[in-house]
């Protein structure tokens, strides 16, 4: 498996070593190898070049099967640059329009949901990744006038839209829940009249391809409530990119905080090159202190074998880390965990068993 490596900024580095180390020692047990080619995209390249992607970079991350990235996020770099000129570059034209966000307490690790525990929290966001509000349409009319107007169009397309939903479908099937199969669709029809009314028809005729999955709807204000008091009633979540962004950093907050929380943006057509991530950021202030969480980083490094082939690969590392959660780490904030970054990574190694 040849993957191409974007430590990025601050501790992104940090957690992404401890993730390779415990994808490697995963590898070898399921008897594959992982290459990796480092690339040093981030902020400090662009304070350095003034580039954030260089000319060729995209065509080059395409040769390989999947893309770890660590963080982006740099003090010195105006908020937005980074994010659109690496994340969102990467995300349109590699084309992966599925951000897919699996939100899963594990055991040992504090929510703040009163009397609820790893049984009611397991459910699955599958984001569309490259249309609506962040598809760039729009502009500004006299700008910096007490006459400015600025505009900001949002774009769904049929094609976008089917294709996002289907995969939910499949996924929802896959994933096979012995509570049940439910895909809830998050979107605002009652007000959002044109462009969500694209998507709740094409969710209704792609319904009717997968009967054994029960489609289910909520308005996206509905959905962060029910979210916080019954997170059981969620199988998989299909929304929009906008709606998904937020929601899915509630979501982060309900398994414990962003530095548990892990995501992949896909590109699920053969031949295409996917993205795996934590959403932690980069957290500058600890950079270079051994202190910050890897869980978020490994649990991105499992999802990357479990959607590049190697799901038996992917499965050991996650029941390793939920190992090491619920028996090991005092706390998942960072300096409190009882044991520094790269220990917290020989214990997740020590626990993938032989």
């Amino acid at each position: 498996m040849k993957i191409a490596v974007i430590g990025g900024d601050g501790t992104g580095p940090e957690v992404t070593a401890e993730a390779l180390k415990v994808m490697d020692a995963a590898a070898k047990l399921e008897g594959f190898t992982i290459e990796t080619t480092e690339f040093g995209f981030g902020g400090d390249h662009y304070l350095k070049t003034g580039e954030i992607l260089p000319e060729g970079a995209v065509d080059q991350l395409r040769k390989f099967d999947a893309i770890f990235l660590g963080a982006i996020g740099h003090p010195d770099v105006a908020p937005g640059i980074l994010e659109k000129g690496l994340l969102l570059q990467l995300r349109f034209q590699l084309d992966q329009y599925i951000n897919l966000r699996p939100v899963k307490l594990y055991p040992g690790v504090d929510t703040p949901l009163k009397d609820k525990g790893p049984e009611e929290i397991d459910f699955v966001v599958v984001r569309e990744n490259t249309e609506d509000l962040y598809a760039g349409i729009g502009g500004f009319l006299k700008k910096g006038t007490a006459d400015e107007v600025a505009t900001q169009t949002a774009i769904y397309t049929r094609k976008g839209c089917e294709r996002w939903l289907r995969w939910a479908f499949e996924y929802t099937q896959k994933r096979n829940n012995p509570k049940g199969k439910k895909l809830t669709l998050v979107a605002k029809t009652n007000v959002l009249t044109y462009g969500h009314d694209l998507v709740w028809r094409t969710f209704q005729e792609v319904a009717k391809d997968y009967p054994d999955v029960e489609p289910d709807y909520n308005h996206v204000d509905a959905c962060c409530m029910w979210m916080v008091k019954n997170p059981e009633y969620y199988d998989v979540i299909a929304t929009t990119n906008m709606f998904g962004d937020i929601i899915t950093d509630l979501a982060g907050i309900l398994q414990g905080g962003m530095g548990v929380a892990a995501g992949g943006n896909i590109n699920p057509d053969a031949g295409g090159t996917s993205m795996y991530e934590p959403m932690g950021g980069s957290a500058p202030k600890y950079t270079g202190k051994n202190v910050i969480n890897p869980i978020a980083a490994i649990s991105a490094g499992a999802m990357l074998l479990e959607h590049t082939g190697q799901p038996a690969a992917g499965a050991r590392v996650l029941k390793a880390i939920q190992t090491v959660t619920g028996t090991k780490m005092k706390s998942q904030s960072a300096g409190k965990m009882g044991y520094g970054t790269t220990e917290v990574g020989d214990l997740v190694v020590e626990a993938l068993g032989g």
